[in-house]
């Protein structure tokens, strides 16, 4: 399929037929991510992880001194017959 690249403000740009998206599962996005691999234009949905800045938002509750423990001496049932 050949399609033409178009003026769009300054610009360039391509109407995806809406039978090829569906193929490719982009049909319901509104974001997609695009990178140029070997010379081409590749189109990826851009799923971010739910858990995207825990890690440094962990890091910066442990640095302000208010990682505490919220439940302090709350104890499982048989946690004394454990041997450590």
């Amino acid at each position: 399929m050949k399609i033409k690249i178009i003026q769009i403000g300054n610009s360039k740009g391509i109407v995806i037929p809406k039978h090829l998206l569906a193929k490719t599962g982009l049909n319901n996005q509104f974001e997609v991510e695009m990178n140029i691999e070997n010379g081409a234009i590749v189109l990826r949905n851009s799923f971010q992880s739910v858990r995207v800045g825990w890690t440094e938002a962990a890091q910066e509750v442990n640095a302000s001194g208010a990682d505490v423990f919220l439940l302090e001496g709350f104890a499982n049932l048989q946690d004394e017959d454990l041997v450590w």
